[in-house]
């Protein structure tokens, strides 16, 4: 997934701010240069498409960044695409081999049973809470 972001130019006075147009208060700055600022607004759109999907809301698809450009409120901005790991987006389930020590997997077991959910499931669970 490719996101458009706007960059409004920095200098050693003023950091470099980046809008993600296409998520609504995405948005990010940097003050060493406009790679950094690029890597923040990555940083940034990742974090707000966890939190979105966290929340049950959908994640807009990214615009073309020609209809992007045409807004009066970017004139002047430096325009890149930040590409994002479709994965961030997935809710296939995947299955996966982990070891760990017997009494940690007891331990596990006992709080998933506990919890109402199948060690899958509590594992899944605790990640997203944390």
């Amino acid at each position: 997934m490719k996101y458009p972001i706007a960059i409004e130019p920095g200098s050693s006075k003023k950091a470099w701010g980046v809008v993600v147009p296409d998520l609504p208060g995405c948005f990010s700055a940097a003050d060493g240069g406009i790679d950094e600022a690029i890597e923040k607004a990555k940083e940034a759109i990742e974090l707000w498409i966890e939190i979105a999907l966290d929340n049950a809301k959908d994640v807009p698809k990214p615009s073309l960044i020609t209809d992007l450009q045409k807004k009066k409120e970017f004139k002047g901005f430096i325009w890149a695409i930040v590409e994002i790991n479709p994965a961030l987006l997935s809710d296939d389930i995947e299955r996966v081999n982990i070891s760990l020590p017997k009494r940690v997997l007891a331990r596990l077991d006992a709080k998933a049973k506990s919890a109402g959910e199948n060690r899958s499931g509590y594992i899944a669970h605790m990640a997203i809470s944390t």
